[in-house]
């Protein structure tokens, strides 16, 4: 798969998937979920104050009557209501509205009354730059700061989900760092990659190929690769980049979105149902097609 629209017309395919809102009164939310149910991806449930959102729609010129709808006066209330509908059954896909993140996850990680399975949550964010050659995941570019080797096992693993919803079977995973040789005693992230990069070697990390460390122009140019005389299957063709930290991830993801002319969607994995997380500086196309990727994986 090589583009977003590629991305957003599978999960068209695929049928809609019931997409709950967590304070659903933001502009380029309700645009998006109203382009998702436009598009046969969504069947939105929207949660929040209902007097703003219908003020909002009024203003966007948007009917939003075919849309199951539910009050809650503040964004805890917004939070909890929205994970008790997916807890229920009720929806396939989680997504934030205006509310911060932290209220959000913590509803989502509540040991007794969320979503949480067990594994680290982490950021999965598909990419679409016109310097690739086909879409690719960045991993770990917000919720992360530093993960522990154990920490990195979930991140590949909830990424490897992500790609494979993609249609990539095995997919190539990218520990990057500054370097391509171990330092152990400077940059204890290359001594995480090559432990991972064995871990996968020995059948422990499964369903896809891991490498590392490998510097970003390694990762993704097999003209760099092969200068650097780096043989490596994943070399120059990484559908995964997995950052050190979440510094790393976020410069990359930011520079990549706002300097690179890439498109993007992202959604939060690990949890029980895929999470739509997107920045509220985020355009409504982006949390569009982040509510598609949502939909595949979900």
């Amino acid at each position: 798969m090589k583009t977003i629209e590629e991305l957003i017309a599978k999960a068209k395919a695929a049928g809609r998937r019931r997409v709950v809102v967590a304070a659903a009164q933001e502009r380029s939310v309700l645009e998006a979920v109203h382009a998702a149910w436009k598009h046969g991806l969504a069947e939105p449930i929207l949660v929040g104050d209902l007097a703003a959102i219908d003020s909002l729609a009024a203003e966007l010129g948007i009917d939003l009557s075919a849309f199951e709808r539910h009050e809650a006066a503040d964004f805890a209330s917004a939070a909890a209501k929205s994970v008790a509908i997916l807890r229920s059954g009720g929806a396939d896909v989680l997504m934030k509205g205006l509310i911060d993140t932290s209220v959000l996850l913590k509803a989502v990680l509540n040991k007794e009354t969320g979503i949480n399975s067990g594994r680290l949550t982490s950021h999965v964010a598909v990419i679409e730059s016109p310097h690739y050659h086909k879409l690719f995941v960045i991993t770990d570019a917000a919720i992360n700061i530093a993960p522990d080797l154990d920490g990195k096992l979930d991140i590949i693993a909830n990424a490897v989900i992500a790609s494979r919803a993609l249609g990539v079977q095995k997919p190539k995973v990218a520990l990057l760092a500054a370097v391509e040789k171990v330092n152990a005693a400077k940059m204890p992230c290359t001594v995480d990659a090559a432990i991972l990069s064995t871990m996968n070697r020995r059948g422990q990390i499964k369903d896809c190929l891991v490498d590392g460390p490998l510097a970003l122009d390694n990762a993704v140019s097999a003209e760099s690769a092969r200068i650097k005389k780096i043989d490596s299957p994943v070399a120059g063709d990484a559908d995964i980049l997995v950052v050190p930290d979440i510094e790393a991830g976020n410069i990359l993801y930011k520079s990549l979105m706002d300097l690179g002319g890439a498109k993007g969607a992202a959604v939060v994995m690990g949890a029980a149902k895929p999470i739509v997380l997107t920045s509220r500086a985020d355009p409504a196309e982006t949390k569009l097609a982040s509510i598609a990727l949502a939909a595949l994986a979900s």
